[in-house]
């Protein structure tokens, strides 16, 4: 049985108009042919409130005697065996009385749900369970009833009713809320200007939360990367140095001049493996941040900016506040800092530079460090090499002085600087290069045994010796880092080919997870699945796992590849790089379309099938779509030929298991097809029926045409009717076309969650 939706009409305080809104509500769906009903609705003695229910099916209010007094409250059973398709319940928050099923009318709520049938109820923001102690704050009254946060996100719609905090009050003093002897007591405490306005404030910012993660997900979907500024995202680098405080505050400063902006912060943790930063400076900065109302984060990254900005973009970043370089002048005409090479790579994210009195001084004295692709074993072992080698050649050229003179010391020292370059890279032959220099001026051009230099021709060969040597470490350091970028693509590329390889031989989940473990040497490997019927806890199930101990939540991880909001990888072993997260992530995509695809095989086969939510095979995307969304593209595509369908659709329609790009397309084409081929007067229906398990869209016209006389099946279509039954067919649905009398063509879709039809 498909569960019922649930509609919340959120309000920031008492009289703002929701169980008016919710009545109102239902009226219209009863005009519309609707089965509702009233559950419970409270309306306070507010005539206007209770006159709109008028002419909707009440459920009679079942009779509690406690403690001697009679309570009524929603007689959950009748409502129950009533059956109707929406069903309105007032005050989501409420308890209900004592000898009642359930504590809370939320848990009334839920067993509605579960049983099909649509909900419609009311909330205040004040009765959310994670904004008690603010409310406390601001209003000095505690709100003893409240609801899990997570029951109102699990919402299918969620509306807020608002209004201005000066027409709230004079709707009190008009005696439209409270009876008379009740107002001046609420307009002079619980209802004061600054009291609404920041309960309305906080409806705002708590739906926008809600918003948020309905586009977050909509950008996941469609692969988008670049920034949308919906909202402020302000994110703060911090390296562990002296100016992380500084830092976090200006930061912070930005985001509080910016009302509904987020605070994160992002270290960076250098993929060569070396560590250059304070732990302890890094946690205290960790708890200033956290202190300031913003997110600490920590990612792995061999190129710092880029690490930043994957990150930024990932996030949808809007602002990036970075410190001023606290490298010398000199080192900054050799690089630019990470600063700067992060405003060049920027693009439409604003990045600010912060000065800081760090900056100011000399920059601190750091050990040298290997070039990204090197490593530091052959970093080390280059410059331990140089340190034996050029002794020893230093002794033989010395004892062959008469022979080979300068210009052999020369070319068997750049021999070395060569060396040394091609093991340990640029830094390493810079500093064999500068050894080499100050030798051969010691030993071999006079006065010997000093580092005076009497001859130009002596001084133009040490400069053009340091120089070749120079460009060499630089080729070779741009070469290790070349072919460590070839290692790396190589390695996804084999990583990504070979699960590809797996899935297309049928290999099972474990094996898959097994795979993946050995290719990441993790310590093990769950594929977890969120139960999306519990409550406002989650609750995890391992669909399968490979490993000692594997983990059974995301939180016991100490990585989690995130597949869609069922599905997550959760893995524990030693932390991952940026690129290998890359990795890992598009991994659990695969294993995601995997456990999808096994569900959809064993559906096929007769046994439970599972609700798919990734993508089947191929180049489909197959996914729950909204169909009215769909239409609504599919009839935008075609201009203003699209306002004349004439389009009769119920109220409410179901999600679908499509690709919502192909179903838009698949329905423009249809419909586009049907206007050419229709009068101008008499402009093709489109109507839709809900049945059980499948929802049916037919396109047809008025009058026989071309197409009409062509019989009906595949043989004398079109190629557009052609090309959309195969589409449709990929997508699991059929497609049928009628030629006798009204021309129509008729498209057939499964459902995500068979539901009755309004």
């Amino acid at each position: 049985m498909a569960r019922g939706r649930l509609r919340i009409y959120l309000g920031a305080a008492p009289g703002v108009g929701k169980t008016y809104t919710m009545l109102h509500e239902g009226q219209r769906l009863r005009s519309l042919g609707t089965d509702v009903v009233v559950g419970l609705v409270e309306p306070h003695g507010r005539r206007p409130t209770a006159a709109l229910a008028e002419g909707l099916e009440t459920v009679p209010r079942r009779t509690v005697v406690h403690r001697g007094v009679s309570l009524t409250e929603m007689d959950l059973d009748a409502v129950l065996a009533r059956r109707p398709q929406v069903a309105l319940v007032d005050e989501l928050a409420h308890t209900d009385v004592p000898g009642s099923r359930n504590a809370k009318r939320w848990q009334d709520v839920e067993e509605l749900l579960d049983a099909g049938i649509d909900v419609v109820t009311t909330l205040n923001v004040q009765h959310l369970e994670s904004l008690n102690d603010v409310v406390r704050q601001i209003t000095g009254v505690t709100q003893h009833e409240t609801l899990p946060d997570e029951v109102a996100r699990r919402a299918d719609q969620i509306e807020l009713v608002d209004l201005l905090p000066e027409t709230l009050r004079r709707r009190l003093v008009h005696g439209d809320v409270y009876p008379p002897d009740r107002i001046e007591t609420a307009l002079t405490h619980y209802f004061r200007v600054g009291n609404l306005t920041a309960l309305r404030e906080l409806a705002l910012l708590w739906l926008a939360d809600r918003v948020e993660e309905g586009l977050q997900r909509y950008r996941a979907e469609h692969g988008i990367t670049a920034p949308w500024e919906t909202r402020e995202r302000i994110l703060v680098g911090l390296t562990g140095g002296p100016e992380g405080e500084t830092l976090i505050r200006r930061a912070a400063r930005i985001t509080a001049r910016t009302p509904g902006s987020e605070l994160l912060a992002l270290h960076v943790v250098p993929g060569d493996g070396l560590v250059r930063s304070d732990p302890a400076a890094l946690s205290h900065q960790r708890t200033l941040v956290e202190s300031l109302g913003g997110g600490y984060h920590q990612t792995t990254g061999e190129d710092i900016p880029e690490a930043l900005l994957q990150f930024a973009k990932a996030e949808n970043i809007t602002q990036i506040v970075l410190g001023a370089s606290r490298r010398g002048r000199f080192s900054l005409l050799l690089r630019a800092g990470v600063g700067q090479r992060t405003i060049h790579r920027s693009g439409p994210i604003d990045v600010h530079i912060v000065t800081h009195e760090a900056a100011a001084g000399a920059s601190v004295p750091r050990p040298p460090r290997p070039i990204r692709g090197t490593g530091p074993v052959r970093y080390w072992s280059a410059i331990a090499g140089a340190a034996l080698l050029l002794p020893l050649l230093t002794l033989v050229l010395t004892a062959l002085r008469g022979t080979l003179g300068l210009p052999g010391a020369l070319v068997l020292y750049m021999l070395a600087v060569v060396l040394t370059a091609l093991v340990g890279g640029r830094l390493p032959a810079l500093l064999t290069a500068l050894a080499a220099a100050l030798l051969t001026d010691y030993y071999f051009t006079p006065p010997l045994h000093s580092l005076k230099v009497e001859r130009a021709v002596d001084i133009v060969a040490l400069v053009v010796f340091f120089a070749a040597a120079w460009l060499v470490g630089t080729a070779a350091g741009v070469a290790a880092r070349r072919t460590h970028q070839a290692m790396r693509a190589t390695s996804e590329a084999r990583a990504l080919s070979r699960m590809a390889a797996a899935m297309m031989r049928g290999e099972a989940l474990p094996t898959l997870l097994e795979q993946v473990r050995e290719n990441f040497s993790l310590a093990a490997v769950s594929l977890l699945e969120r139960d999306p019927e519990h409550g406002p806890e989650p609750r995890w199930y391992v669909v399968a796992s490979a490993g000692a101990r594997p983990p059974e939540r995301p939180y016991d991880a100490d990585v989690e590849a995130r597949v869609d909001d069922r599905l997550t990888l959760a893995a524990r072993g030693p932390g991952l790089s940026g690129d290998d997260r890359r990795i890992l992530a598009a991994c659990a995509t695969q294993l995601g379309i995997a456990h999808t695809r096994g569900g959809l095989v064993r559906g096929a086969a007769g046994a439970e099938p599972e609700e798919p939510g990734r993508p089947r095979a191929g180049a489909l995307y197959l996914r729950p779509v909204d169909l009215d969304e769909a239409l609504t593209a599919a009839l935008d595509d075609l201009g203003p030929g699209g306002h004349s369908i004439l389009l009769r659709l119920p109220e409410q329609l179901p999600d679908v298991i499509a690709d919502a790009a192909l179903l838009a397309r698949v329905l423009a084409t249809l419909v586009a097809d049907a206007l050419r081929n229709s009068p101008p007067d008499a402009p093709p229906a489109l109507t839709a029926e809900v049945e059980p398990d499948r929802v049916t869209v037919r396109i047809s016209r008025p009058t026989a045409d071309d197409m009409a006389d062509a019989p009906a099946g595949r043989e004398g279509e079109g190629s557009a009717l052609r090309l959309s039954r195969d589409l449709v067919e990929a997508m699991g649905g059929t497609v049928e076309h009628t030629a006798d009398g009204a021309p129509s063509v008729t498209i057939t879709l499964p459902t995500s969650a068979p539901r009755p039809g309004p």
